[in-house]
């Protein structure tokens, strides 16, 4: 299992990661407009974007993309791991990638945590440091905490 800086070749399985791991997870904690947010959030253009920044990786193991990581500046824009992938380290391997890359320049990194992941930062040493609410269609609110580590 190795952790590679993502090419522009990797965007359907990226983008097949993200959404297959939104649509069988946030159902869990979230309704359906959150959902769908996040959906339309992480599109193919959203994935370009992150690939040219040069900051967005892939998780792979016998060339099967398990888990994709980004961040802009000290801030880490998204951990997804594909649903057969999770308990195994992979969403691990990829932060100990991500916090690496942020210490080279940044003493602290910060996430804004999904419900479902804000226990594995809490595990990993991170800290809410406040919580957002951003209001969607039909008056639903998607809540997720701002959490922050010390890198150093």
């Amino acid at each position: 299992m190795k952790y590679i800086t993502a090419t522009s070749d990797m965007a359907g399985a990226i983008h097949n990661v993200l959404q297959t791991t939104i649509q069988t997870i946030y159902p869990k904690y979230y309704p359906r407009e959150v959902v769908d947010f996040f959906c339309r959030l992480h599109s193919k253009e959203h994935i370009a974007d992150g690939i040219s920044s040069g900051n967005m990786g892939v998780l792979v193991d016998e060339h099967i993309i398990m888990g994709t990581g980004c961040f802009d500046n000290n801030h880490i824009t998204g951990v997804y791991v594909l649903p057969p992938y999770q308990k195994r380290g992979c969403g691990s391997h990829i932060m100990n990638f991500l916090e690496n890359e942020i210490s080279k320049k940044y003493d602290t990194a910060v996430l804004d945590a999904s419900l479902p992941a804000a226990c594995l930062y809490e595990h990993r040493g991170y800290k809410t440091v406040g919580h957002g609410i951003y209001e969607l269609e039909n008056e639903v609110k998607l809540v997720y905490e701002i959490m922050a580590k010390d890198l150093k």
